[in-house]
């Protein structure tokens, strides 16, 4: 009886651990690529096409249609879409666990 209820306790703490773990990563499963820009802040491609904008301190910022943001590499993109709810409910869930 003790093996048993000592596997059941190990195995709902590990399950438990477990979860948490899986919602940290909602941003990195939600987007295609995440592009480093020149000026600190990050340009996430959701994997439909629409595009989103993290500023330096980690907050999602507003993106202007066609707005041409310049990449650490010196790429020029032009910006589709503004998911700034999306990117801030990831963020939250990310941060919550």
């Amino acid at each position: 009886m003790k093996p048993f209820i000592t596997s059941a306790v190990l195995a709902i703490a590990l399950g438990g651990m477990a979860a948490p773990a899986q919602a940290h990563h909602a941003l990195a499963n939600a987007v295609k690529a995440s592009i480093e820009l020149r000026d600190g802040s990050t340009l996430h491609v959701f994997k439909d096409g629409k595009m989103s904008k993290e500023d330096a301190f980690g907050r999602a910022v507003f993106l202007k249609r066609g707005e041409i943001l310049t990449a650490k590499d010196g790429r020029q993109i032009t910006a589709v879409g503004n998911e700034v709810a999306r990117l801030e409910a990831l963020l939250k869930e990310d941060h919550t666990g």
